[in-house]
């Protein structure tokens, strides 16, 4: 783990992140930290990297977003 101060914030949200897709049965397999801002020096927290996704991922999105 870098020493940055948000990482802890970062990892988790994107724990919590991959656990509500996938409550709605939805796997962004690709969905990761954005190395290079995980890896920088920057004073902004690390990006979450969403990824790719085929078609049926990309309307199971849709749908569980127009639910709310």
């Amino acid at each position: 783990m870098s020493d940055h101060t948000h990482d802890r914030e970062t990892i988790e949200a994107l724990a919590a992140l991959r656990a509500a897709l996938a409550a709605h049965g939805i796997t962004l397999p690709s969905l990761a930290l954005h190395l290079p801002s995980y890896a920088g020096s920057y004073r902004t927290p690390p990006l979450i990297a969403l990824g790719n996704c085929n078609l049926a991922t990309a309307q199971r999105l849709v749908a569980a977003l127009a639910e709310r």
